[in-house]
């Protein structure tokens, strides 16, 4: 006789298994996205009104139409003819765009602006009390204050480096490196970019490296999917670059020689975008 199978019960339901204490844990969506909005114009009717406004920005048509990226000085476009209602008309059609720049000087202290028109630039002068100074508008792949004062402070004697700290290991090499960049560097030579992201560096490499090419006055904040910070440093042509994601996380350090960093500079295709949204402004000034 054949013996019967036993089939265990087993309890099923909510509460009937047992209780596991590890989570699953999910990647963090991204929070923060910088994006242009659309440009937020008067109406026509007030724009009609605004004559110097429209002399303004045919000036600055007629500029970045022709302007070509790394070839051409930038090109100042002075607002002392402006009154408050233009200064009001004007600001609010420029906006504010992705890029952003601070120079740090002992006895004043520079802002540019990046407009919602890339390529064309705020640039205010501030004294130490921050009184302002001086305001104009630049059409420039990268504000004159960049190039020209970006190394104001720069170390004459170049990169010397010191003892290294202990635990220093593998940042002698790229200071030699860079300082043999720096050397051969002239106006056109094409950006020398040294990942450290990829590269074997203790946190004393790191701090090390930071020390001895010092920081300098400017400053550069690009924002998009998260920011890009550009810092010059005290050795002439030499920035250190940070790529972070929306989460603020570092994704990508590197060091570039090089006049200015190209992810700082407005391209020649931004200039014919620039132009073509200023032609469409000054249509609703007829």
């Amino acid at each position: 006789m054949p013996k019967p199978i036993a089939i265990p019960v087993v309890a099923a339901g909510p509460g009937s298994q047992p209780v596991d204490d590890d989570t699953l844990d999910y990647m963090a969506l991204p929070t923060e996205m910088f994006t242009h909005g659309s440009i937020d114009l008067p109406e026509p009717q007030a724009l009609r009104r605004q004559q110097r406004v429209r002399d303004l920005l045919e000036d600055m048509l007629a500029t970045t139409a022709a302007y070509v990226p790394r070839r051409d000085e930038p090109v100042v476009h002075d607002l002392s003819r402006l009154d408050a209602d233009d200064l009001d008309c004007i600001n609010q059609i420029l906006g504010e765009g992705e890029v952003s720049v601070s120079i740090d000087l002992p006895d004043c202290t520079i802002r540019a602006q990046e407009s919602v028109l890339t390529g064309i630039w705020r640039v205010r002068r501030l004294d130490a009390a921050q009184a302002l100074l001086e305001d104009h508008i630049e059409v420039a792949d990268v504000p004159h204050c960049v190039r020209a004062l970006g190394f104001a402070n720069a170390a004459p004697e170049g990169l010397r480096p010191g003892p290294p700290i202990p635990g220093v290991q593998n940042a002698p090499a790229l200071l030699s490196e860079i300082a043999d960049r720096m050397a051969s560097y002239t106006a056109h030579s094409p950006a020398h970019v040294i990942n450290l992201s990829l590269l074997p560096l203790s946190p004393q490499d790191l701090a090390w490296l930071g020390a001895e090419l010092g920081v300098g006055p400017a400053t550069i904040l690009s924002r998009g999917y998260g920011n890009c910070r550009i810092g010059a440093t005290r050795m002439a042509n030499v920035w250190w670059i940070k790529y972070f994601n929306s989460q603020d996380a570092l994704i990508l350090n590197t060091i570039e020689v090089v006049d200015v960093p190209e992810v700082a500079l407005a391209a020649a295709e931004d200039f014919a975008d620039t132009a073509t949204r200023l032609r469409e402004i000054l249509e609703l000034f007829q």
